[in-house]
């Protein structure tokens, strides 16, 4: 059985049990992944005796768990997909935009901080509303992010180090990264949907990754340093991620 390069194992954990997808191939460290869905995939070198491995996820298991319920959650209250009709809401920096589809002589996208107002020659054409829709926020991600990076970047140019380069993407398990050698971040779309003060932490967040390219203690003391509230905003975020992812 431990000869195969996949398997499915089933471990005890407290008063259940975690079922987990082992695929054995030339990897340095034992590595955990749970998927959006649930499943939990365990990569492992073909030495690796599945004992140790067996033991390495019932000591993973509260977080496991934890990751597993997150996702349910999300599943549960995931938006449906949007119809772009009069009265669905769209989420800008943390507040709640009303669309209004209107008719027009022109094609046009605009927002008073409450309504967005999408105006149509023809306002049964999904693909149109779908497309003007989508073009605005991604207009908006780069607005948004892009000034925030920039407010970022002047605290952190007394370290001598370059503006990263901003990416913007659809990301399914990540609000942000950072590629510290490359000099580049990248930031979930949906994270313009969050309140600002929960972007800027995002932010902070792969900006310190600059320095410290890690998650160690270091990292976490400099992070404190720069934004002292951040668990505080990083908090905001994940009690509020699951209505808007």
């Amino acid at each position: 059985m431990e000869s195969q390069s996949k398997l499915v194992r089933t471990v005890p954990f407290e008063n259940g049990e975690i079922c987990y997808h082992l695929e054995r191939k030339p990897v340095k460290n034992l590595n955990l992944r749970i998927y959006k869905d649930g499943i939990v995939s365990v990569s492992a070198d073909q030495q690796v005796p599945i004992s140790q491995i067996d033991s390495f996820v019932i000591s993973k298991g509260r977080y496991i768990c934890s990751a597993q319920k997150k996702f349910t959650e999300m599943a549960q209250y995931a938006p449906q997909p949007k119809q772009y009709v009069s009265g669905e809401t769209f989420y800008l920096q943390g507040r709640g935009l009303r669309l209004k589809v209107e008719k027009s002589a022109l094609d046009e996208i605009s927002s008073d901080g409450i309504y967005l107002f999408l105006r149509l020659t023809d306002t049964s054409d999904f693909t149109k509303k779908q497309k003007i829709v989508t073009k605005y926020f991604d207009e908006q991600c780069n607005i948004v992010f892009s000034e925030i990076m920039g407010k970022t970047y002047s605290i952190f140019q007394k370290y001598d180090i370059a503006m990263p380069k901003l990416r913007i993407r659809n990301m399914e398990t990540q609000w942000g990264s950072c590629s510290a050698k490359k000099g580049v971040i990248t930031l979930n779309k949906r994270l313009l949907e969050a309140p600002r003060n929960c972007i800027e932490y995002v932010v902070m967040h792969e900006f310190c990754h600059l320095i410290h390219p890690n998650h160690s203690k270091h990292f976490y003391d400099f992070l404190t340093m720069q934004m002292p509230d951040w668990r505080e905003r990083k908090k905001t975020l994940d009690k509020s991620a699951v209505y808007w992812l």
